[in-house]
């Protein structure tokens, strides 16, 4: 855990927050250079069906777990700026549920969010999110 502290402490990331997997890549990081995954543990099996009936006949979505967006949330917590990448919008949208839960929970990680950017993450490969990253940041 320590070791994954430094690679963000005090640097400008991008976080690419799913409701399954989050994905943390320093914007100095090389090409080719892994990202930290973050995995939604699912003890229940429900997570992940974002929207079910699971006992509610009229359907809800639910925030996936609370567990899950401290992780990501400690793991960021060092960086100096942070840029937010989700896709989706509204409900569907795992990114905006995490940056609801870092502004009610820890406002000195929310206001690292510098920005919130919306795209087909299942359309760019880690270079392309990196580039992305790095253009913005610079």
């Amino acid at each position: 855990m320590a070791d994954e502290v430094e690679l963000v402490r005090g640097k400008n990331i991008v976080v690419v927050v799913e409701f399954h997997r989050a994905s943390i890549f320093p914007t100095d990081s090389s090409p080719g250079e892994r990202p930290e995954h973050i995995v939604a543990t699912d003890p229940r099996g429900r997570f992940h069906k974002v929207n079910h009936h699971a006992g509610n006949p009229g359907g809800i979505y639910e925030a996936d777990s609370p567990e899950y967006w401290e992780a990501i949330t400690e793991a960021v917590a060092p960086a100096g700026s942070i840029l937010l990448v989700g896709h989706g919008t509204g409900k569907a949208n795992a990114a905006q549920h995490w940056l609801d839960y870092v502004e009610r929970h820890r406002k000195d990680v929310a206001a690292k969010v510098v920005a919130d950017v919306v795209v087909d993450i299942d359309a760019l490969d880690d270079r392309q999110i990196l580039r992305l990253a790095q253009k913005h940041f610079a």
